[in-house]
């Protein structure tokens, strides 16, 4: 075989191989996407809930599964010592799927720049997504 046949057919192989990742890519991507319309909504709902003092609305906001494992008392003081009343700003991360579940990092920030990272875990659950797990990460 030629060399510079041998050549060509590797050119092209690649070329095939780069672009099928990169539709594989996109469609994951745009997959995620709009699997997790919804989410970010149900996080201002959480917090603006929680900062007007509605904690039972926000614990209602959590799935069948969360509240089983964790009481309203549980909640509540999970909640007070997150110091929620000192931050002003959210940022979410991008999300991540997981075994039909979508992963959320949120972090909250201070103007003096501290930051609360906490791990969301969501499911939907009728058509609706419910916060399932909040765990609170070591601050980078």
């Amino acid at each position: 075989m030629d060399l510079g046949l041998a050549r060509d057919i590797g050119t092209k192989l690649l070329l095939v191989g780069a672009g099928g990742l990169l539709l594989y890519w996109t469609i994951s991507a745009v997959r995620l996407v709009l699997s997790a319309r919804g989410i970010n909504p149900l996080i201002k709902q959480f917090f603006t809930q929680v900062a007007s003092g509605q904690v039972d609305g926000a614990y209602l906001l959590t799935t069948r599964n969360y509240r089983s494992h964790v009481n309203r008392q549980q909640f509540i003081r999970f909640l007070a010592g997150l110091q929620l009343n000192k931050y002003r700003n959210l940022k979410s991360g991008r999300p991540r799927l997981q075994e039909g579940q979508v992963i959320l990092t949120v972090k909250l920030k201070t103007d003096a720049k501290e930051e609360l990272p906490l791990d969301f875990t969501f499911v939907k659950v009728e058509e609706a997504w419910r916060v399932d797990r909040i765990t609170r990460l070591a601050a980078a």
